[in-house]
């Protein structure tokens, strides 16, 4: 966002945006999403702050929110709950009989969902990425992260959703959204230590992408691979992928990147309804799920912020998300394709979403001073 872009106006809105993160959201996930007892976030809290009943604790929960207490650090407190994150991260989850991590484990801290899962892997990778930048106890660990991975590896450069316990296959293929994940973890593994052998994963990576997933037909990035049946693209999974990419010196040039930067102005022009992200679409265009659901709004504004004279779309999109998705305290998780709320509850996942779009913003903002 070259200078002449930035407007007090949107200087202004991101601030109250940023404050109502800082003093309406984070506290939610310092107080009453807490659980002291098992240094756990709760998995979601209650339009009333209130944990909803115990089931689950998410490994890939517990990830995310280690990236923001991290990103968090000069908060007070927010270093003391990183750590306290990082340390639950392995003792509840980590696998001691056959490596990686559990995805889950039920309300008394016990395994749950023992299969190996990669999207949750992705986030350990990227959470300990980041946690490595202030604790070098965190090495460790981001080691045995990208191990696991690779132990998903398939062919094309692309990698299994998920394995069972023991690492053997359960047929599910390749899925998008792990893939993207992924991509992310490696470029902030690389960020910390630029290794050849990361490098070399997410080149894979990417051109796996690019030679199976992206339909060059109709301009999208499909969430199966282009032989499945019943495929659709989520246009906030189109918007997420322009950033990665593009904002990254090592991919910016890739096939994949000028390819997602076409998927990202047909999201705009397809996938908009009254300046809310919708859900799902064929590749066709033909919308299948009109949801309005908040991460995909902050993953808009987020892509929205590396395209040129785009200060008039982030006005309008930022205004959106002020209006339609924040509460006085907390947030709305999900509006349905009319506007009503669909969706009361707030995950425990939704402030890396939040975190990484006021991120971007905040650096926007910061390099048209």
């Amino acid at each position: 966002m070259p200078a002449s872009c930035v407007n007090p106006q949107l200087a202004a809105t991101y601030t109250l945006v940023w404050e109502h993160f800082l003093t309406g959201i984070v506290p939610l996930w310092e107080g009453p999403g807490w659980n002291a007892d098992l240094q756990l976030p709760y998995e979601a809290l209650d339009e009333h702050h209130q944990p909803l009943p115990a089931q689950r604790y998410r490994a890939m929960a517990c990830a995310r929110q280690l990236f923001v207490f991290t990103s968090l650090g000069k908060r007070p407190g927010a270093a003391q709950r990183a750590r306290q994150l990082f340390d639950s991260l392995n003792r509840h989850f980590a696998d001691p009989a056959q490596g990686g991590w559990f995805y889950s484990v039920d309300a008394h801290g016990q395994p749950l969902d023992t299969r190996k899962d990669l999207y949750t892997h992705a986030f350990i990778v990227f959470a300990c990425a980041h946690y490595l930048r202030s604790e070098p106890a965190a090495q460790a660990c981001l080691d045995q992260a990208l191990a696991a991975v690779q132990r998903f590896s398939i062919d094309h450069g692309l990698y299994e959703a998920c394995l069972a316990q023991d690492w053997s296959s359960l047929g599910q293929g390749a899925l998008q959204n792990p893939l993207m994940h992924l991509a992310e973890a490696f470029l902030a593994s690389l960020e910390v230590r630029p290794e050849a052998a990361t490098h070399a994963a997410l080149l894979n990576l990417c051109n796996g992408m690019h030679q199976l997933f992206f339909d060059p037909q109709h301009g999208v990035l499909l969430e199966k691979p282009l032989t499945a049946v019943d495929n659709w693209y989520e246009p906030g999974h189109q918007f997420e992928w322009f950033y990665l990419l593009a904002s990254s010196a090592r991919l910016s040039t890739h096939a994949l990147a000028s390819d997602m930067a076409e998927a990202m102005v047909r999201s705009q022009q397809q996938g908009l309804r009254d300046g809310a992200v919708c859900a799902t679409l064929k590749a066709d265009g033909t919308l299948l799920d009109g949801t309005r659901r908040i991460w995909a709004q902050a993953e808009y504004l987020r892509a929205l912020t590396l395209l040129p004279h785009s200060d008039e779309a982030l006005m309008a999109g930022l205004q959106h998300l002020q209006a339609q998705f924040l509460r006085p305290a907390g947030w709305f998780e999900c509006r349905d394709a009319a506007g009503a709320v669909s969706r009361h509850d707030m995950p425990s996942t939704t402030p890396y979403h939040l975190y990484t779009c006021l991120a971007a913003l905040a650096s926007a903002l910061t390099s048209g001073d």
